[in-house]
């Protein structure tokens, strides 16, 4: 990973900034939200629909990967292509995962030719949180942010003085994890070092293929993550955030490949070497009571180097992303608020394709108000963009918040957005247009929060996303703004305490339709549920999963359909001491064979292939020091 300067920061006067050295704290809070505004806020205080999974949640629900603990959030739906390292398609309430924006500590990670952001690579052992916006927020982010927005949050230290902590893991197809870490720190400076090493020889992904796709499919991921902060005084606070995975994923191909000299196809056995990393430091200050501020700088890598051990094809693309955002929270009363800011970057694109263009800039300014009065609150937004590319764009959003009484409030918003073309869109050799406009959005939401008892909580959002200018290739392989979609869905979270039991209930309801042919989007299932139980016993806690998704259909022409299906899973855990825990995990306990895409081979659709039951011991040790 390239470490970028930022000697700049230095040079940043004190006074130009501002502190919220609350943050840190925040992050272990589940009622709390960050990613809406840009700001800590109560998660009931904003107009965004949203999910947050703490730390102690990914303990409890043992998740395998980061897109593993998404098919738990409502209207989000994963659909991925056989194996661990898999490229997954991610849809928030219907749009595609290039039409949804990804941040890991505020740095945005996506990759800028493919716009995948890679979260499949990303350690779940070196996260600290999890936070998903459903719905529109390009009037604060800009560009990607159609379908939501998810932002990563990686691990911060528990405390003061030393906390190490070792897991050990061990499970199917020969999967071994290991992961060290140790965070730490005093009343002035934290810190938390963590490393991690995941292993499995994977699973077939294909059925019917060429002979060369007959092996399992290995993955091999090495991640490390470093958060440093210091507060100097009551008001100002300086920190570093860095992410980094690597490793490699192996893949079936059954498109083959073609041989010129012979005309026939023949087999590959492709693999990816991949490389996720971002690095974030910010410097904030409390210039007045009034008045908060928050500069922060980022650089981010995604690296795509594709293989071939039966020949010297070789495939790269790496893209890099410098970014810069400046951060005004002005509280003009009590009852207004004023977030004001600005923030720019810059993609370059490198690789073994020549691309016409390789780099471009975006440079925005946004302003956002906030009225909070007994009976009504509301929200407008607005922000401006400017691309070298595509040049100006503008969009906005607006909410009215109505509380009918104490527990039960009533949400109408409403929000634009838009995506840019990726590199590989624009400047493709050959299959690529550079006349391409940004695709567009408009959503319409209502919702519904209610507060049933002091351990019970109910949200309910009903929605529609109309989208233009969608971007997709003709029969020549050329891409086009021709399309247009209507989404309309119904979300349902219910969270509930009953003693010592916990229940978490998601339930989505979704209409994807291209407008043109009438048909249903591709890859979306219009009825998805989540359901997890746990139980605490004093030192032992059980749960268990339901996941049921509907079937859906692989292709825009709704010719070859995908089967429903419904995976159980269960954990348990025990304290053994207060230093030693060992847990214990079985997914698709039922065997459920199943696919979310399918491949094509000598003319017929197959589905890939995905884990069958599995099961993972782990061993987690943290040492008093």
């Amino acid at each position: 990973m390239k470490i970028p300067t930022f000697a700049a920061l230095l040079c940043v006067p004190a006074a130009a900034l501002a502190a919220e050295p609350a943050r840190d704290d925040a992050l272990k809070l589940p009622d709390v939200l960050i990613s809406a505004n840009r700001q800590v806020e109560s998660r009931t205080a904003t107009s965004a629909a949203n999910t947050v999974f703490t730390r102690s949640d990914i303990d409890r629900l043992q998740p395998t990967s980061v897109t593993d603990l998404l098919t738990r959030v409502p209207g989000v739906q994963v659909a991925p292509t056989g194996g661990r390292g898999s490229l997954p398609g991610i849809f928030i309430r219907g749009t595609k995962a290039a039409q949804s924006l990804v941040l890991v500590d505020g740095v945005r990670i996506a990759n800028a030719t493919s716009g995948d952001s890679g979260l499949q690579f990303l350690d779940v052992d070196q996260i600290e949180r999890v936070e998903v916006l459903r719905g529109s927020r390009s009037a604060v982010y800009g560009s990607d942010a159609i379908g939501g927005v998810i932002q990563i949050f990686t691990r911060r230290s528990t405390g003061p003085g030393l906390q190490p902590r070792l897991r050990l893991a061990a499970g199917s197809n020969h999967t071994w994890q290991r992961s060290l870490g140790l965070s730490g720190g005093d009343g002035a400076t934290r810190f938390n070092l963590g490393a991690s090493l995941d292993e499995t020889a994977g699973i077939d992904s294909t059925g019917p293929s060429f002979a060369s796709d007959g092996d399992h499919d290995a993955y091999r991921n090495k991640s490390l993550n470093l958060s440093l902060s210091h507060t100097f005084g009551e008001r100002f606070e300086a920190g570093l955030n860095l992410l980094d995975s690597r490793g490699r994923s192996e893949y079936d191909n059954p498109f083959g490949g073609f041989d010129p000299v012979t005309f026939e196809s023949f087999g590959q056995k492709p693999y990816t070497d991949f490389s996720v990393s971002s690095i974030g430091t910010y410097l904030d200050a409390q210039l007045t009571d009034a008045w908060h501020s928050r500069l922060e700088l980022g650089h981010s890598e995604n690296r795509d180097d594709k293989r071939d051990k039966l020949s010297d094809e070789r495939s790269v693309f790496n893209t890099y992303r410098d970014q810069v955002t400046w951060q005004n929270d002005l509280a003009l009363t009590e009852q207004h608020n004023l977030l004001v800011g600005g923030d720019w970057y810059e993609d370059r694109v490198h690789g073994s394709t020549d691309f016409t263009e390789d780099s471009r800039w975006n440079r925005a300014v946004f302003i956002q108000h906030r009225f909070s009065g007994e009976h009504l609150s509301t929200e407008l937004g607005v922000r401006r963009d400017q691309n070298q590319q595509f040049g100006g764009q503008t969009t906005w959003s607006g909410s009215v918040t109505v509380p009918l009484n104490a527990r039960n409030d009533v949400l109408l918003s409403y929000s634009e957005g838009f995506r840019a073309p990726t590199f590989n869109d624009l400047y493709y050799p050959q299959f690529s247009n550079p006349n391409l406009d940004p695709e567009h959005s408009k959503s319409y939401e209502l919702q519904w929060r209610s507060q049933l008892s002091r351990d019970s909580r109910l949200e309910a959002s009903l929605y529609r996303t109309d989208l233009r200018d969608a971007i997709i290739f003709g029969q020549d392989s050329t891409p086009r703004n021709v399309a247009s979609a209507r989404i309309n869905g119904f979300e349902m979270a219910l969270d509930q305490q009953w003693g010592e039991w916990r229940s978490q209930l998601g339930l989505a309801l979704i209409d994807p339709r291209d407008r043109d042919s009438g048909h249903t989007l591709a890859r979306r299932a219009r009825r998805t549920l989540s359901l997890d139980l746990d139980r605490q016993f004093e030192r032992f806690t059980v749960g268990g999963s339901w996941q049921a998704v509907s079937a859906s259909y692989d292709d825009e022409a709704n010719r070859n359909r995908l089967a429903g299906y419904g995976l159980l899973g269960l954990r348990g855990s025990w304290a053994a001491t207060d230093e030693l825990k060992l847990e214990l995990k079985l997914d698709n306990l039922l065997d459920k064979g199943y696919s979310r895409a399918l491949y094509s081979y000598e003319g017929a659709s197959y589905g890939y292939r995905e884990e069958g039951r599995t099961a993972l011991f782990s061993v987690t040790w943290t040492p008093a020091l």
